[in-house]
């Protein structure tokens, strides 16, 4: 499928996009984006959004000078955080028309048979009920949700590639801080190419991929990539591309290159147009 003919998208917004380097939230960009998701649905085409940030968020409302690392902590962050984001989503797609719905997630909910079946009914109505499912982590009770050493959806991009392949979206879209995948890393080479088509994600493509980036957020190429990896071969379209402007998605979804586009391995691949 064509991206332009997309009908059930699912975009990933990350912390690094949603706040500012001190944790507070990036207001202005959060409104471009909603509108972006809100004109789209207009459209006929079906959104769900996958956000990060309320660790972050909540470390910032809570006036913390870091993210905190103790489990504890960051349960609490998340607890704080979860409310100030859905309010701000809540209030900015309803000044658009537009219902939103909150969905906390844990791992042991698509682990078994009925509650990951419960749970693609309810994606599934709210869809048809017109609604914009706002996903997320369920960072304030599940423990290994957010501890590094067992992180059980490895994060958001994870999460974001498992809700696609849930609801069988048509695409994908991770919106990071930066613009792509480079053959070299952008923040040290001067000379690193963005990389605007993978057709398989291999060792050498794995091997271009660094650490997380912000350090407010846990996500990094590496997971984007294993993203990309499990959505294709359910055959669905993904991309990444710098979520600083929002408004780039209107391109991506007339057909112009914009970010690095992991074709469907159901596809024969080519650019996405």
């Amino acid at each position: 499928m064509a991206l332009r003919d997309a009908k059930r998208i699912v975009v990933k917004v990350g912390t690094s996009t949603l706040t500012y380097s001190n944790g507070r939230l990036h207001i202005r960009r959060i409104e471009k984006l909603v509108r972006v998701l809100s004109d789209f649905k207009n459209s006929g085409k079906e959104i769900i959004l996958v956000t990060s940030g309320a660790i972050g968020v909540g470390a910032a409302r809570l006036k913390l000078p870091e993210r905190p690392r103790e489990t504890q902590m960051m349960q609490a962050a998340a607890a704080v955080g979860q409310v100030e984001l859905m309010f701000l989503y809540e209030k900015l797609f309803l000044s658009y028309g537009q219902v939103v719905a909150q969905i906390l997630m844990t791992r042991i909910i698509t682990d078994h048979d009925n509650t990951r079946q419960n749970l693609i009914n309810t994606f599934n109505s709210l869809l048809s009920l017109g609604v914009i499912p706002v996903v997320n982590e369920n960072d304030s009770v599940a423990v290994e949700e957010i501890e590094e050493e067992a992180v059980a959806f490895g994060g958001n991009d994870t999460l974001s590639a498992i809700v696609a392949t849930l609801i069988q979206a048509d695409a994908l879209v991770l919106l990071s801080d930066i613009e792509g995948l480079y053959d070299k890393d952008p923040r040290e080479a001067a000379d690193a190419r963005l990389i605007p088509v993978v057709e398989s994600v291999d060792a050498r493509i794995l091997a271009l991929a660094g650490g997380a980036g912000s350090p407010l957020g846990t996500g990094g190429m590496v997971t984007k990539l294993e993203a990309a990896e499990l959505v294709t071969q359910s055959g669905i379209d993904m991309v990444i591309m710098d979520g600083a402007n929002p408004e780039k998605l209107y391109e991506l979804f007339d057909g112009k290159q914009v970010g690095t586009y992991f074709p469907a391995k159901t596809q024969t691949g080519g650019n996405p147009a």
